[in-house]
């Protein structure tokens, strides 16, 4: 499996399996973590073979989540860029989850803190878990925008890669599916976008502009 791919196959899955996430695939996940906090400045934590913070929750069980003993825990220095770094960051793992076979699920309220297993320092801040493992299904797909919702640039008369870009950002996980973002493409060949109002909309805005770069090509356009 591709990225595009693994873009185009995921779906968030609230239900997991009792299988284990095998060994190798756990030392590439916390590889990758480490790779991407290096990278980023974050602090993103993965926490394996803990229950508590969904078997405990009240939330979880209304966000009805069940199964869920491993997750990303979304960590960073308290900032005005931090939601949107650990969405992108995020995304990154999501979609390698995706790739080795694994499901995931971005997580924004519905499950317990347990302070126990994290390492959050006083200038950090807790943003959001990802549960991953295996999902008793492969989720369901949900109704996209069409690109002209999402676009002040006329996406019929754009280049190819913005047509791209548009379509995996499209596909991309939005808190509650509300797809709140609006690009433009200007001279140049630079593209901006922006977050629209809603809850954990500047997450979603790293998410959707990491699914962007997939689709457009990072070689074709600079971010303005």
């Amino acid at each position: 499996m591709n990225i595009i791919d693994a873009i185009k196959e995921r779906h968030s899955v609230r239900h997991y399996t009792a299988q284990p996430i095998e060994l190798e695939k756990i030392q590439r996940l916390k590889q990758l973590v480490i790779e991407y906090n290096e990278v980023s400045g974050l602090h993103i934590q993965l926490i394996t073979n803990e229950p508590r913070s969904f078997g405990e929750s009240l939330l979880a069980r209304y966000g009805k989540f069940s199964g869920v003993t491993n997750y990303f825990a979304m960590i960073g220095k308290k900032s005005d860029f931090l939601d949107e770094t650990i969405g992108y960051y995020g995304e990154k793992l999501v979609l390698e989850s995706q790739m080795m076979g694994l499901n995931t699920c971005w997580v924004g309220l519905s499950y317990k803190k347990i302070s126990s297993v994290l390492n959050i320092a006083n200038d950090e801040k807790l943003v959001c878990l990802i549960s991953v493992g295996y999902g008793a299904t492969q989720g369901v797909d949900h109704k996209r925008k069409m690109p002209y919702k999402v676009s002040k640039t006329d996406v019929k008369s754009s280049p190819q890669w913005y047509k791209q870009g548009i379509g995996c950002a499209l596909l991309a996980p939005t808190a509650i599916n509300q797809q709140k973002f609006k690009f433009e493409l200007k001279p140049g060949n630079k593209v901006s976008v922006k977050a629209g109002w809603g809850p954990y909309s500047k997450v979603d805005l790293g998410i959707v502009k990491y699914h962007f770069e997939i689709g457009a090509g990072i070689q074709n356009f600079t971010w303005e």
